[in-house]
């Protein structure tokens, strides 16, 4: 067998039930191979549940997970004290506390059990880390001075160093800067175990070997990248779309045909009874010939029925092959912002100035920690402190933040409360109609935002910052993808392609940026403001 057909992990009919009753996936089957597996789905699918339940954090209600290696898991959010090490992170500081209890003289027999025959342990970790740029950071330094980028990296590493040959990641591109997500690119790439990867990075996915997708409680793995399963998905769509049509169109000739085979029966039982009536033959032949034809006929509609009923099946297997995925649809009012109309500037310490004018669409980046959300914060809310001797003025009071924890919103009010307070003036039914095209309908406006999941607090957050009456001359997004899925980035881009104001985005997927058609691209460091070209 090649060795990318060899299985790594095995799903055997898989369910997973959480305690309150609530069902995650039932009798999931399916086949992570040896390589790189990138795993995609929207929001609610049980992507983090099905990682946990291969790592064995988390029992399966029932079935079962075969891994034929090791499997190491490292969550979406490491939550870690501030005073941890770097060697406790790698999971190699009782290994090295042994080695250097031995180095210093100490020959207590349990040091060398401890140890075993890692002698090289020191020199292994260092050199692992210099691998993925990390060659600064000694085994000592505690985790709370390393960026989020070098947290995760350090853990990943440690990882490998623990022998693990198959390693699930979730989200590991999530709240990393370009910087960081390079450097963790370059790994990934040169990965020699197995790892499923659950992301919504483009530029990752499209590092891997096979794309695995899990939707509607089934997983279906396409043996190449993101991208190349997305032309495969187009073209199968294409192809069931047409088959649809084709299966619709011979259903509606069957029916036709039905029609004018029962209308010929019925012309030809007519005439029948009037013969019959007439009495043109004798009685015993009449009755005869009727009771051949009631047969014949029965006959002619079984074989009708079953032709049409044959079609109808046809019609539902084809639609159920074509994908019909709720997405938003709005019109965007026009936000009346003139061509190079001043919407905003941002200065810094030195007296560099950035304007922004409308419309465009300007990046803002830069490493974590260097102050991008503080930056953007001054110029949403202007009587906040200047930051780090940025300045920010503010040439418009119509501007719209999506700040990145979407903690702005009211969890106590409902969702058409939630929007009217953008837009207090329109009325009512305009609400709703707006809202029904964010796929909120009926009494589902009548929810509390408090009992949205994510995806769906997402939606409301861009349906009120995009419904605003009267609409923003200005949009600030402060990491808008980040904790979405591949499909609520795709409404968030087709939200944005008519919007006809500013955009300020903070952003470290370039492959969204791209998207969005930025036009000018700022990056942020200790030294000022920068105009910068496109990243490649």
């Amino acid at each position: 067998m090649p060795l990318a057909q060899k299985p790594a992990v095995t799903l055997t009919n898989l369910c997973f039930t959480w305690p309150d009753g609530t069902g995650v996936f039932d009798d999931l089957t399916g086949t992570f191979t040896v390589g790189r597996t990138g795993l995609i789905g929207v929001n609610g699918t049980g992507k983090t549940t099905l990682l946990r339940v291969i790592a064995g954090e988390l029992p399966p209600t029932s079935g079962a997970v075969t891994v034929t290696k090791q499997a190491g898991y490292l969550p979406q959010h490491l939550t870690l004290a501030a005073g941890v090490t770097v060697a406790e992170l790698l999971g190699v500081s009782e290994r090295l506390r042994a080695l250097r209890a031995i180095e210093s003289g100490d020959a207590s027999p349990a040091h060398f059990d401890t140890l075993a025959d890692a002698w090289d342990i020191e020199s292994r970790s260092l050199a692992a880390l210099g691998k993925v740029g990390l060659s600064g950071i000694g085994l000592d330094r505690k985790i709370g001075t390393l960026s989020g980028g070098e947290t995760m990296l350090v853990a990943l590493i440690g990882l490998q160093l623990a022998g693990n040959e198959v390693v699930l990641l979730d989200e590991p591109t999530n709240n990393l800067d370009r910087d960081s997500r390079r450097l963790l690119y370059q790994v990934i790439a040169s990965w020699n175990g197995s790892l499923i990867v659950v992301s919504h990075d483009v530029e990752l996915l499209n590092l891997m070997d096979a794309t695995a997708e899990l939707r509607d409680g089934t997983l279906t793995v396409f043996g190449g990248p993101y991208q190349d399963y997305q032309d495969y998905l187009a073209a199968e769509q294409a192809a069931a779309e047409q088959a649809l049509r084709s299966a619709e169109q011979h259903l509606r000739i069957e029916q036709r045909q039905r029609v004018e085979a029962q209308t010929k029966l019925a012309r030809r039982q007519r005439y029948a009874r009037t013969d019959f009536e007439n009495k043109r033959k004798p009685k015993i032949i009449m009755n005869l010939r009727k009771q051949e034809a009631q047969v014949s006929a029965g006959k002619l509609r079984g074989r009708l029925d079953a032709s049409v009923d044959l079609a109808k099946q046809t019609v539902v297997d084809q639609e159920q092959r074509v994908r019909r995925d709720s997405t938003i649809t709005i019109n965007l009012p026009d936000p009346d912002v003139p061509s190079g109309r001043r919407l905003a500037e941002l200065t810094d310490a030195d007296g560099h100035r950035v304007i922004v004018q409308g419309p465009e669409y300007v990046a803002l980046s830069g490493r974590n920690g260097i102050g991008k959300t503080r930056l953007l914060e001054t110029l949403v809310h202007p009587g906040l402190d200047a930051w780090r001797g940025f300045r920010t003025v503010a040439h418009t009071d119509r501007i719209g933040y999506l700040p990145q924890r979407l903690d702005h919103l009211n969890d106590n009010a409902t969702l058409l409360e939630s929007v009217r307070a953008a837009a207090p003036s329109v009325p009512v039914g305009e609400l709703r109609a707006g809202l029904a095209r964010f796929l909120f309908r009926g009494d589902v406006v009548d929810r509390l935002v408090g009992d949205l999941s994510g995806g769906e607090r997402f939606r409301i957050a861009l349906a009120g910052l995009l419904l605003a009456d009267p609409p923003h001359q200005l949009l600030v997004l402060d990491e808008p993808t980040n904790n979405l899925d591949l499909t609520s980035i795709d409404e968030l881009v087709d939200a944005l392609a008519d919007y006809r104001g500013g955009l300020i985005v903070v952003s470290h997927d370039t492959c969204f940026l791209h998207r969005l058609g930025i036009g000018r691209w700022i990056t942020m460091d200790e030294t000022g403001l920068h105009e910068t070209a496109s990243p490649e």
